[in-house]
C-alpha cells in the first residue's frame, strides 16, 4: 500500500513567537509560576470572566546585578522575591496587577502552584528569609474580588522545600513531588485528597520505578489523570533526561512507570505543560552556565505515539550540536526559548511562556505557540445521499500548521478563541488527533485517557462544598471562609458526559503496527497511514486451506489471584507473556467454567438489550478464538487492567468470540473474567456464533471436548451457550453511534425494536429482527442500493447505503459500527462513511493474510482505526510446536465450511451456505 509520509511521524514541536499585549506587564522576573484558569460564568452574562493566566511571585532581581553568573549556573542566588499577583486576560491580551484581599503568602520564588477549578494553590518556595513554610495558600478567583485563604491541613506534610512540583491529578488529588528541603534533593511523593475533609497530607509509596531524588523538575497532569514528571537535577547537580508517569489505580494504588521515547536533552529549571496528550517542554539549564539552546529547546513528548519530538522531527537519539540562528539550518525561533527559570501555561491548544533567565539577564517577554492539529474531513450530513464507491471517500485536507506556530497574530487569536471554547467545556476545542490516540504506546496508561475533562469544574468549585464535605466548615479544620478544594467527579472518577457538538468523525489516519516476530513494544514500529491509501479497502476475504500463522513470544505479567475470575486474569491476561500450551489441556475444569459463567451471567441479566456506553471506548470486531491476536492488540494499544488503561477507557466487543480459531476457550473465558472484574467498563454483545447450533459446527464444541474431556467439555459447552442467550444485542454510544454484530437487514427501522427483544433468547425463538441483527450484511459497495439476496442463506438480505442513511436519519444517529465480515485492512467504510465494518482477527482461517483492527473512539467522538498485521510463521524446525496451533486451525477449518463472505454469490447447494448447514 502507498504510504503517506506525513502520517509516519507525529507532529513536530511548535514554534514560539512573541505575543504583544496591553496593560501593566509583570516586569522581568524568574522563578515565578504561571497558571491557567478557566472562564467563570456564561459568555454574555454580567458575571462572565474569560480565561486567564495567573502569575505569582518570582525573583525580580539577581544578587550581583546583571553581571551575575549565566543562567542555570550552580550556586546562583535569587534576590528581590515578591508575592505579586498578575493576571493576563487571554481574549483581550491584557496584563493587570491584582490586589487580592486576605492574608497573602510570603514573598517567594522556586515555589509550586496549580489550579483547582477557579482557585490557585501555592505551596513551598524560598524567599529572603529562607525556605517558606509548607502551608497551602489558596487564591480564590470565584468571586469578583480575589481573596487569599490559608488552608488548614492536619498532620505532617511535605515540609518546607523549594524546586519541587505540584499538580492536580484526576481533578481530585493534589500531589507534591521532589524538590530540595535545604539539605538535599528529594524523591518523596505526597498527596492530598481535595474531596475528603478534614484535609490531610499522606505520603505515598508508589509501585514501579520512579525518578531519583531531584529538584527543578517539572510536572503536568494529563486530563485523564496521568501525571508526567520530566527532567530535573540530581544530588550531584547532573541534569536528568526523560520522564516518568505516575497514575492511580482504582484500588488506590499509585504506580510509577518510565515514559517511552528518547528525550532530546537532559535539562532542569525548564517548563512543561500538557496540551491534550502532548507534553510541551521548553528551555532549561544544563549546568555550568549552559542552557538547552538548539532545536531541542522546545520538545514534545507525544504520549499517544510514545515518542519525543523537537523542532527538527522525531527524536531517536539524544540531540547534540547547536542549531540556533547562527548555524546552518538554524531556526531563529529557538533562540527565544533559550532560557531557564521561566513559567509556562496552556489554554486550549495554545502554550504561553513568560519571563525567565538567559545569560544573567531577567526576561519580561511573553511567548505563544499553537499546537492545534489539522482538521479531519467531516462526515456528510445524515440526509445526504452517498455517492458511488469510486467517489465516496472525502478528500484529506492538507496538514495546516504542522511545521510550527502560526505567528504572533494568528497564534494569539487562536489562543483566545480556543481557550474560551475549552474553558466552557467545548469538546471540539480538544486535540482531535491525540484524544483518540488514547491507547498509544506501552507504559503505564501512556495513551490512556478516561477520566474528567481537562477544562473546568466551576459548578462544584467556588464556594460550594464538594463530595464528603461537612456542613460546618469550621468544625473540620478548614478556615470558615475557605472554599472547598473538591473538584466535581462522578462515583467512578469520571466527569459528566460532555456535550458533543463536533459530531462523529472517522479520523483520516490509521495507526498501523508492523509485524515484529521479535516482540516488544511499539518503539519504531508505529505508523500513521492515510486511510485513503488502503488499497485493500473493499476486498472481501475468501477462504482457502493454505498457509500458517505463529504467535510471537511475549514477556510475562503477573496479577493477584482471588476467586475463579482472578485466576483467569492471572493466567490469561498476559499481553507480553501468554504462550499457548503445547498439550492444549485447558487450565480450568468444568466446575471453574460453570462458576465463571454463573458470576458473569448475573451482570448480563441486569443489563438492557441495548447497552448505553460512554466515550471514550475501544471497540473490537470478530476475534474467532484467535487469542494471540487479542493479546497483541492489548499489548500494542493498551490492556483492560489496573496496570493498563481500564481506568480511562471502556472496552466494547462486538461478538463472534468463538469458532474457527484455535483458542476459543481462552478468548471467551478471559472476556467473561474481565466482565466480572470491570462490569461497568467491559461490554460484550452477541454475535451470530454465540449460538449453540452454529458453534457446534464451526469448532467451539469440538475444542471443548478435546481440551476438557468428553463429559466436562460437553457440560462446559452447554453452560457457556446458556450464558450466550443472555448477552446484550447492541450498544449505543453517546446516543450517536449504534454498534451491533451484523446489520439492520430489512426488518430493523428503529433502535426500539432491538430494545424490545427479551432475553434470554435463542436463535430458534428469535424473530426476524434478531436474524437481521446478527446475520445481515451491507451490499458489496455503495453503488448497490436497496435490499439484495444474501449469499449466507435463504431469508437473509444485504442492505444498501440508502437503508443506512434512512436508519441513521430516523434514529438521529451519525454512525453504525458492525463486525461479522472479514476485510483486508481490518476495517472498511460503507455508505459514505456512515457505516464501518470491523474485524480484529488477523490472517482469518490461517490463509487470508488480512490485518486486524480496532476502533478507538475519543471523548470528542473522533474514530481512530488502529491495526495489527499478521505475524509470519516462525519456521523454527527446532520447535515445531510453535506452528502447531495454526496447523490445528487449518485442519479444523478444512473440515467445516467458513462463514460465507459478502459479495460472493453462492448456490444453495454450496456447503458454505446456511441452506446446506
Amino acid at each position: 500500500m502507498d504510504v503517506d509520509a506525513d502520517g509516519e511521524q507525529p507532529r513536530i514541536a511548535p514554534a514560539y513567537t512573541p505575543c504583544s499585549f496591553n496593560g501593566e506587564s509583570p516586569g522581568p522576573r524568574c522563578g515565578h509560576t504561571l497558571t491557567a484558569v478557566a472562564a467563570v460564568g456564561e459568555p454574555g452574562s454580567a458575571n462572565y470572566v474569560g480565561p486567564r493566566l495567573i502569575l505569582f511571585g518570582g525573583a525580580t532581581a539577581l544578587e550581583g546585578g546583571a553581571g551575575a553568573s549565566a543562567g542555570g549556573a550552580a550556586g546562583i542566588r535569587l534576590a528581590g522575591a515578591t508575592a505579586d499577583v498578575h493576571c493576563f486576560d487571554v481574549k483581550s491580551r491584557t496584563w493587570s496587577k491584582m490586589s487580592p484581599v486576605g492574608e497573602p503568602p510570603s514573598p517567594r520564588a522556586a515555589h509550586a502552584a496549580t489550579a483547582v477549578g477557579t482557585m490557585i494553590v501555592i505551596q513551598g518556595g524560598i524567599g529572603p528569609a529562607g525556605l517558606a513554610t509548607d502551608d497551602l495558600h489558596v487564591l480564590d478567583l470565584t468571586q469578583a474580588r480575589p481573596k487569599w485563604h490559608r488552608v488548614v491541613v492536619q498532620g505532617a506534610g511535605p515540609g518546607p522545600r523549594y524546586g519541587h512540583v505540584m499538580a492536580l491529578v484526576g481533578q481530585r488529588f493534589l500531589l507534591s513531588i521532589s524538590g530540595n528541603d535545604g539539605k538535599r534533593p528529594l524523591a518523596d511523593v505526597w498527596t492530598l485528597d481535595t474531596a475528603a475533609k478534614p484535609y490531610e497530607w499522606k505520603k505515598l509509596e508508589p509501585e514501579g520505578e520512579g525518578p531519583p531524588p531531584c529538584m527543578y523538575a517539572t510536572a503536568s497532569a494529563r486530563h485523564d489523570g496521568l501525571l508526567l514528571l520530566c527532567g530535573g537535577r540530581d544530588g550531584s547537580s547532573v541534569p536528568l533526561p526523560g520522564a516518568y508517569g505516575l497514575a492511580r489505580h482504582r484500588d488506590g494504588r499509585w504506580e510509577w512507570a518510565i515514559a517511552p521515547g528518547v528525550s532530546p536533552s537532559a535539562r532542569y529549571q525548564h517548563a512543561a505543560v500538557f496540551v491534550n496528550l502532548r507534553l510541551h517542554v521548553s528551555g532549561g539549564a544544563l549546568g555550568g552556565g549552559r542552557m538547552v539552546e538548539d532545536a531541542s529547546s522546545v520538545a514534545v513528548l507525544d504520549t499517544a505515539a510514545g515518542v519525543w519530538c523537537d523542532r527538527k522531527g522525531t527524536v531517536a537519539v539524544a540531540r547534540t550540536g547547536r542549531f540556533s540562528a547562527d548555524a546552518p539550518g538554524g531556526d531563529a525561533s529557538t533562540e527565544l526559548t533559550r532560557r531557564c527559570r521561566h513559567a509556562a501555561a496552556a489554554m486550549g491548544n495554545s502554550i504561553f511562556i513568560y519571563g525567565g533567565l538567559r545569560g544573567g539577564i531577567l526576561l519580561d517577554d511573553l511567548l505563544i505557540a499553537d499546537d492545534s492539529p489539522p482538521e479531519p474531513p467531516p462526515l456528510p450530513p445524515p440526509s445526504a445521499k452517498p455517492e458511488g464507491v469510486a467517489n465516496r471517500r472525502p478528500p484529506v485536507p492538507p496538514r495546516s500548521g504542522s511545521k510550527g506556530g502560526r505567528g504572533e497574530g494568528a497564534g494569539a487569536s487562536a489562543a483566545a478563541s480556543s481557550g474560551d471554547r475549552e474553558s466552557n467545556g467545548g469538546a471540539h476545542a480538544r486535540d482531535h488527533l491525540s484524544s483518540v490516540e488514547e491507547e498509544g504506546a506501552g507504559g503505564l496508561s501512556f495513551g490512556g485517557a478516561r477520566s474528567g475533562s481537562s477544562s473546568r469544574d466551576e459548578d462544584d468549585l467556588g464556594g460550594s462544598d464538594g463530595e464528603g464535605d461537612a456542613d460546618d466548615s469550621s468544625s473540620d479544620g478548614i478556615h470558615p471562609s475557605t472554599p472547598s478544594l473538591a473538584s466535581s467527579h462522578s462515583d467512578d472518577g469520571r466527569s459528566e458526559t460532555p456535550d458533543f457538538k463536533g459530531g462523529v468523525r472517522l479520523h483520516h489516519r490509521a495507526v498501523v503496527v508492523s509485524a515484529d516476530p521479535g516482540g516488544g513494544s511499539l518503539g519504531g514500529l508505529v505508523r500513521q497511514l492515510s486511510i485513503e491509501h488502503f488499497e485493500n479497502e473493499g476486498r472481501r476475504i475468501s477462504y482457502s486451506p493454505e498457509g500458517v500463522q505463529a504467535h510471537r513470544r511475549l514477556l510475562d505479567r503477573q496479577m493477584s489471584i482471588q476467586g475463579v475470575h482472578k485466576k483467569v486474569l492471572q493466567t490469561l491476561l498476559k499481553p507480553r507473556g501468554w504462550k499457548p500450551s503445547a498439550s492444549r489441556q485447558f487450565f480450568l475444569d468444568v466446575h471453574g467454567v460453570v462458576e465463571l459463567c454463573d458470576l458473569a451471567e448475573t451482570h448480563f441479566k441486569n443489563e438492557p438489550s441495548v447497552l448505553q456506553v460512554r466515550a471514550p471506548v475501544k471497540i473490537f470486531g470478530d476475534l474467532h478464538g484467535q487469542f494471540g491476536d487479542l493479546m497483541r492488540l492489548f499489548d500494542e494499544y493498551g490492556s483492560p487492567s489496573t496496570a493498563g488503561d481500564i481506568a480511562y477507557i471502556d472496552y466494547l466487543f462486538l461478538g463472534d468470540y468463538v469458532d474457527r480459531g484455535q483458542h476459543s476457550l481462552e478468548t471467551i473465558i478471559l472476556l467473561l473474567a474481565l466482565k466480572i472484574e470491570y462490569p461497568r467498563n467491559v461490554h460484550l454483545i452477541r454475535g451470530n456464533h454465540e449460538a449453540a447450533d452454529i458453534n457446534a459446527l464451526f469448532g467451539f464444541r469440538i475444542e471443548c471436548i478435546e481440551r476438557m474431556g468428553e463429559e466436562g467439555g460437553i457440560w462446559a459447552w452447554h453452560r457457556i451457550n446458556q450464558l450466550f442467550n443472555w448477552l446484550p444485542l447492541a450498544a449505543l454510544i453517546e446516543h450517536k453511534i449504534l454498534c451491533m454484530h451484523g446489520g439492520i437487514g430489512r426488518s430493523i427501522a428503529h433502535v426500539s425494536q432491538i430494545e424490545e427483544l427479551k432475553r434470554p433468547i435463542t436463535m430458534e425463538a428469535g424473530s426476524m429482527v434478531l436474524m437481521d441483527l446478527l446475520w445481515s450484511d451491507p451490499t458489496e459497495n455503495d453503488s448497490i442500493e436497496g435490499l439484495q439476496p444474501n449469499a449466507r442463506g435463504p431469508g437473509l438480505v444485504t442492505f444498501g447505503p440508502d437503508r443506512v442513511m434512512e436508519f441513521c436519519h430516523a434514529n438521529d444517529l451519525q454512525l453504525i459500527i458492525r463486525a461479522h465480515e472479514c476485510v483486508m485492512d481490518g476495517f472498511e467504510r460503507f455508505a459514505g462513511g456512515h457505516l464501518i465494518t470491523l474485524f480484529s482477527a488477523t490472517n482469518y482461517c490461517g490463509t487470508a493474510n488480512n490485518a486486524g483492527a480496532i476502533l478507538v473512539l475519543g471523548r470528542d467522538l473522533v474514530v481512530f482505526p488502529k491495526m495489527i498485521h499478521p505475524l509470519p510463521p516462525t519456521g523454527n524446525p527446532a520447535n515445531p510446536s510453535d506452528d502447531q496451533d495454526d496447523t490445528w486451525m487449518q485442519e479444523l477449518n478444512s473440515q467445516r465450511p467458513p462463514t460465507p463472505t459478502r459479495g460472493r454469490p453462492q448456490p444453495s447447494s454450496d456447503r458454505n451456505s446456511l441452506a446446506f448447514i
